[in-house]
């Protein structure tokens, strides 16, 4: 299978070359010519496997450089890092309510699922293609992307990782995490401003081809961990599959049934999974898509208008506060007919003018499957306080965004819809602590470690391992930079001859 950019059809690559590049050379993103189906025989068979059979199985029918035996071996090695019998439990709180628990893994947040197998497919790319330069992972996060990639490339061999998130705009338990990051390959950098600063800082460096010519001649080639690339997106693809086989299993549905899915959605790479999975077979009635304050997406499926001149916020669900939305490009080729001169323009509109539009008809057929709604502040803690207290269940604030989003959608756009829904939650309440135990008990507290012993203390929850000895570990990264200056700061790491001292605190 070969994949294509979004902005230019003739750009074809195979599936390692899509993994290795991380971007296409003309700023597009890489999706494949084609989406496989399963049919009924493939569910009978993916129900009887277990999860790491079902991701090499969902992953083989995209990655065709790569055999089953190969990917089955990565995912193995993979989910064996995840805490509990299940990589990706399906918790049944309500008749007709299910939450996907996406945070079981080394760093809490569902961006494991897919960062855990991320390098191995890298490594396997990189011998694949022939490539002899040393990797550099380009990573801007809103929170959960970062620790995540630096957990998953920590000490990988032929290559580097940077991370460059928003000083003010990350949790301290996310900044804490990032921090304190381990491995001979690393590093971290905050920057002044917001996620998206950084996430267009380092699309322009992908884009920039004198860039890449002075990254070449310190010996690195780029790639991205953010799922802009293909390798990152992938994987997720297979959680939905998974989530749809377990509900026909436990007998909640039927092959064939609808099923909603209700995404708190930053990046949009998560909810387009969940696409992805439907044209490959997987009912899905509805994609709820659940924003916070910033909710630009909730604008857009409403009016057709994507517009990112409006005002910011920093929220208590902190990976979401993203006003551009990298992978809705490539939900808008699909619904666009796949017309990469549009998109191409539209992106372009973007970059200049802030905003685009689409077609009234490509808004129509979006609306068929895609709902948008958002969450006050108010409405994210009320939830978090609600669920513990009706449902014994305990969650993060951008879980708790969901909920009540979909809570709104019953009531009130979809009048009651009794299809089966799976609200998909994105990290472990502990690593939002202060927000998570003010909402349970009004109670205002501001250090991160106070309030995780705290909340230990009033939920009697277990706090996980990756985050139970965070304030013992030495903080390795402190520095700060301008926005401005993440391009600077990238040609002077890969320039450095120990690049592992490099940006700590004298």
């Amino acid at each position: 299978m070969k994949y294509i950019s979004t902005r230019n059809k003739s750009i074809k690559v195979s599936s390692a070359q899509a993994i290795v590049s991380g971007l296409a050379k003309d700023g597009g993103l890489f999706v494949p010519e084609e989406f496989p189906k399963l049919t009924k025989q493939d569910f009978d068979e993916l129900i009887e496997m277990s999860y790491p059979e079902r991701v090499a199985k969902v992953l083989s029918l995209y990655l065709d450089d790569y055999s089953y035996d190969e990917l089955l071996d990565y995912a193995k090695q993979a989910y064996s890092r995840f805490y509990g019998e299940d990589p990706c439990p399906l918790v049944n709180i309500d008749e007709g309510l299910y939450v996907l628990e996406l945070w079981h893994g080394p760093t809490c947040a569902f961006k494991d699922m897919a960062l855990t197998m991320l390098p191995h497919l890298l490594s396997a790319a990189r011998k694949k293609t022939g490539e002899n330069a040393k990797t550099l992972i380009l990573v801007a996060t809103s929170g959960d992307t970062g620790k995540a990639a630096l957990e998953g490339f920590r000490d990988v061999d032929g290559t580097d990782i940077m991370v460059f998130y928003p000083s003010d705009g990350v949790s301290d338990m996310q900044k804490l995490q990032m921090m304190t990051q381990s491995g001979a390959n690393v590093y971290v950098c905050a920057i002044e401003g917001n996620f998206d600063d950084a996430q267009s800082a380092v699309k322009r460096i992908f884009a920039d081809p004198v860039m890449n010519d002075k990254l070449l001649v310190n010996g690195y080639k780029l790639s991205s961990a953010n799922s802009i690339n293909w390798g990152r997106l992938a994987p997720q693809i297979a959680y939905y599959v998974s989530s749809y086989c377990d509900m026909i299993s436990s007998g909640a549905i039927n092959y064939g049934d609808k099923v909603n899915f209700c995404v708190p959605s930053g990046n949009f790479g998560n909810i387009l999974a969940g696409y992805y999975a439907s044209l490959m077979g997987v009912g899905v009635n509805k994609l709820i898509c659940a924003s916070n304050v910033n909710n630009v997406l909730t604008d857009f499926f409403i009016s057709g208008e994507y517009d990112t001149q409006r005002e910011f916020f920093k929220t208590m669900s902190p990976s979401m506060d993203i006003l551009i939305s990298s992978n809705l490009e490539r939900l808008l080729f699909e619904f666009s007919g796949r017309n990469d001169e549009l998109i191409a323009q539209r992106m372009k509109d973007l970059k200049e003018k802030g905003k685009y539009s689409i077609s009234k008809q490509e808004l129509a057929e979006l609306n068929k499957i895609f709902v948008a709604g958002y969450a006050s502040e108010g409405d994210t803690a009320e939830v978090i306080s609600n669920c513990y207290d009706t449902y014994d269940y305990l969650m993060d604030t951008h879980t708790a965004v969901a909920m009540s989003v979909y809570d709104d959608y019953f009531d009130y756009d979809g009048k009651g819809d009794e299809t089966p829904t799976v609200i998909v939650s994105t990290a472990n309440a502990y690593k939002f602590p202060c927000d998570v135990y003010g909402a349970l008990t009004e109670e205002n507290i501001s250090d991160a470690q106070k309030a995780t012993k705290k909340l230990n203390a009033y939920t009697g929850e277990d706090v996980p391992e990756p985050l139970s000895d965070l304030d013992s570990r030495e903080i390795r990264f402190t520095k700060v930079i301008a926005k401005e200056n993440i391009k600077d700061e990238v040609l002077e790491y890969t320039g450095k001859d120990n690049a592992d001292n490099f940006g700590k605190t004298k």
